[in-house]
């Protein structure tokens, strides 16, 4: 079995890990990969974007199936190109992965199909946002309308951070052709979980509930980011709320999106507010999560490679999904600067150590492999994962790994799964 799965954060090697877990003797290859996958997979030197690369070498490798791990490859295409070229891909086309390509998009789609969301309004220009603004009121939240690494959002609490999303948004252009429309949208309370699921274009079969930690520090401080840690299951997401959410959220947007004649097959992820009047929709992903996978994926006792399959060929209905019962932390490891400008290129001690921990697995995000040795190569450089045999357990299996690993500038949140901890309190 020739397999290929495209990205190199820590979803991919989560991915990669999985796949060689369930089949050691199955043929991996990861494009562009990291140091994490090199060690399981053969890294392929092709950017996860460049789609003509990454069809021209499937062609003369003939994979059997490739597993598409980052929004940008699907939003440009990449599983309509492979198809056409009769390869086997995971994940949805891009008349149908334009569910995260665009927030107005996805805001026409759940209107249609009834699905609970906030009041919005989409600007063009400062003027029209701030007329929005001064309609939804304070606090309020300014969305990017299109992919922006996960940061292209400010929740913003008094008029001093509005000023500021208004002047990234635009004046400074910070968020590029990914902000020519921005979302102005009504701020919504409540506790945030993300809930992903396998769809085959008609079945809907939910994955173990996470809950992802955006923010940069402890408290839920500072800015958004593209996440710094999250854990399964999320107990705010009980099964009477996994029911609402599958029958009031993500079985609608897949009925809506096969009535337009683009069915969605791959993973769809829906993050939500659980607010006092239900569940809402803040966001669709068209992909596995980061770091939610990493949290989730290791809980995930039957094999993963049927199952995305089944999304593919319309089987879900048939394929077993079974869960190990015991929780799991991710803790986020990032570099000094991040979520702003960072170094590259330092070096990482103490992974074989933490990952020596019982239970512990470090999954690779942004990492490379230079002469023998690890060093940093990106903001989200590793995510330490644990599983326990409660919630307290997994947190403290995962930071025993955490505190084993040391790398110039690196920095963490220490109250990943609070929340949860809490309820447990």
């Amino acid at each position: 079995m020739k397999l290929l799965v495209i990205g190199n954060g820590g979803r991919e090697h989560a991915i990669v890990w999985k796949l060689h877990r369930d089949d050691p003797s199955a043929q991996l290859f990861c494009a562009p990969g990291n140091a994490g996958t090199a060690a399981i997979a053969t890294n392929v030197p092709i950017a996860a974007k460049d789609v003509d690369g990454l069809l021209a070498w499937a062609k003369e490798n003939r994979p059997d199936f490739t597993v598409v791990g980052p929004e940008v490859p699907l939003c440009l295409g990449v599983v309509d190109a492979f198809q056409e070229a009769g390869l086997a891909a995971f994940g949805p086309v891009r008349a149908a992965a334009r569910l995260e390509g665009s927030k107005a998009f996805a805001k026409e789609v759940m209107r249609a199909a009834q699905v609970p969301t906030a009041d919005d309004v989409v600007v063009r220009t400062e003027a029209e946002a701030r007329a929005a603004i001064a309609r939804l009121g304070v606090p309020v939240v300014l969305k990017a309308d299109g992919l922006a690494a996960g940061k292209g959002v400010s929740v913003c609490m008094d008029e001093a951070q509005v000023e500021a999303a208004l002047k990234d948004m635009f004046v400074d252009a910070k968020f590029g052709d990914s902000a020519r429309e921005v979302l102005v949208e009504q701020y919504l309370e409540g506790e945030e979980a993300s809930v992903l699921a396998f769809v085959d274009g008609a079945t809907v079969v939910p994955l173990a509930s996470s809950q992802d930690h955006k923010r940069l520090l402890d408290g839920d401080e500072g800015p958004n980011t593209g996440g710094m840690g999250a854990y399964s299951p999320a107990p705010a997401v009980t099964p009477d709320m996994m029911a609402v959410v599958k029958a009031q959220v993500l079985q609608p947007v897949v009925d809506e999106m096969a009535r337009r004649g683009t069915p969605y097959h791959g993973v769809l992820y829906a993050g939500l507010m659980l607010t006092k009047d239900g569940p809402k929709v803040l966001e669709f992903n068209c992909r596995f999560g980061d770091p939610e996978t990493e949290a989730i994926l290791p809980r995930l006792s039957s094999p993963l490679l049927p199952a995305l399959r089944a999304c593919m060929d319309g089987t879900l209905a048939d394929c077993p999904v079974e869960w190990d019962p015991r929780p799991s932390v991710c803790v986020v490891m990032v570099s000094g600067g991040y979520p702003e400008s960072y170094p590259k290129g330092l070096p990482i001690s103490g992974l074989e150590e933490a990952a020596k921990q019982e239970n512990v697995v470090v999954f690779h995000a942004g990492t490379a492999s230079r002469i023998g040795a690890v060093v940093t190569d990106g903001g989200r450089v590793l995510g330490v994962t644990a599983l326990g045999g409660d919630i307290r357990e997994a947190v403290d299996n995962a930071y025993r790994g955490v505190i084993k690993i040391k790398f110039d500038g690196a920095g963490y949140r220490s109250d990943i799964a609070h929340r949860a901890l809490e309820r447990l309190a």
